[in-house]
């Protein structure tokens, strides 16, 4: 079943899964053999095993990972919104391809599964520079590990649940749905808004949520994050990556599944 998951050129775009063709079945097999996943899991089982042989006392690990899971999502959303949707990044040629890896292309083609997953070499480092040193100065090494580990077990949930927003399949639980919904208009409406994932706390904080397309303006910019064939004239890293001008919007089909 597993093998011909994993071989079904039906569910597949070029080299990757096509979140927009899988049903729930097809995504579980393909998200815990994906090697991304595969090595979140081992680093974190890596991270707790620290964790217990130095541990000392329960309640600075208990209070490193509530403090994780209290800023992360705060963390995640100012990456989200200030970095990987702000516009200096492409018009600089050493971090040009580095915007187009870790947040172009996923607008592009929002059901990619290769492009959904951020590239290990950039989330781990940034998972260690918010958990450990707040883990660190709670509980010393145990609750450094602690800390780490609780980022990569926050970031596999994390990423489930993106998996879920592009999945050809509606959700049963209505927080789901909602979550969603939320997240389908930032692709397909307007994507200066609904910047969570799994929760939206901090757009609400930041004025930046909204629940249908009548509260925002729909974006010119939402499938190419204001990278347009004018920007890439100026600015002609990421276009040369490519090899095509990029895209005001996917193809019909890709819109209509996903905007379902």
């Amino acid at each position: 079943m597993i093998t011909n998951t994993l071989k079904n050129s039906s569910i597949r775009t070029g080299r990757s899964f096509d979140l927009g063709k899988m049903n729930l079945r097809q995504l579980w097999i393909a998200y815990l053999t994906y090697p991304t996943i595969m090595l979140y899991f081992v680093l974190a089982i890596a991270s707790y095993a620290v964790m217990v042989l130095s541990c000392k006392s329960l309640l600075p690990i208990a209070i490193s990972i509530v403090s994780v899971m209290l800023v992360y999502p705060l963390v995640w959303y100012c990456i989200h919104r200030f970095i990987l949707h702000g516009r200096f990044l492409y018009r600089m040629k050493w971090s040009a391809s580095l915007w187009k890896r870790i947040h172009f292309d996923h607008h592009q083609d929002p059901h990619l599964l290769d492009v959904l997953f951020g590239s290990p070499l950039n989330t781990i480092p940034t998972i260690a520079i918010v958990t450990i040193p707040i883990g660190y100065a709670i509980g010393n090494m145990a609750g450094a590990a602690a800390a780490f580990g609780a980022g990569l077990t926050i970031t596999c949930i994390y990423e489930f649940f993106h998996c879920i927003q592009h999945l050809n399949y509606k959700p049963r639980m209505r927080w789901i749905q909602r979550m969603k919904q939320r997240h389908v208009l930032h692709h397909f409406h307007n994507e200066n808004g609904n910047y969570g994932i799994t929760s939206f706390v901090a757009d609400r904080l930041f004025r930046s949520y909204y629940v249908d397309a009548r509260s925002f303006p729909r974006s010119p910019s939402v499938f190419n994050l204001g990278y347009d064939v004018k920007e890439a004239q100026q600015y002609p890293w990421v276009m040369e990556e490519t090899g095509a001008p990029p895209r005001d919007r996917p193809d019909g089909a890709n819109v209509t599944r996903n905007a379902a």
